[in-house]
């Protein structure tokens, strides 16, 4: 690989420190003591959020696919509040690759105006 290649990224997965919490149009949607961290070379740590933490009835699948050749295919869902749609704003990777198959059954959110990721 040349220089100007991007090179594989170490993705490192561990548990994260305290309770999490995701909101969405104000409204908290998920709180976890069992959140999990994925770090992946110098991108910004995302917040794993296990599936039976989160409210599910706020999400919505949709048929948005992206494809990541370290962690898998990931499905997304949009974030449905009382004030807004907050379209692809989650996603899953329902089948991960091996080595980051702790991130099965978690859900991960993209923080924007109105969808926040905290530590509380």
């Amino acid at each position: 690989m040349s220089q100007g290649d991007i090179t594989m990224s170490k993705i490192t997965i561990t548990p994260a420190e305290g309770t999490w919490v995701v909101r969405a149009g104000g409204a908290v949607i998920g709180e976890s003591t069992r959140a999990l961290e994925l770090d992946e070379g110098n991108l910004p740590s995302v917040i794993y959020f296990p599936r039976d933490d989160i409210a599910m009835a706020f999400l919505d699948t949709t048929e948005h696919k992206t494809s990541c050749p370290h962690k898998g295919e990931a499905s997304y869902f949009s974030i449905m509040s009382k004030s807004k749609t907050y379209e692809n704003a989650v996603w899953s990777y329902e089948a991960p690759k091996e080595g980051v198959s702790a991130i099965k059954d978690h859900l991960a959110f993209y923080a924007q105006e109105g969808v926040t990721v905290e530590q509380i």
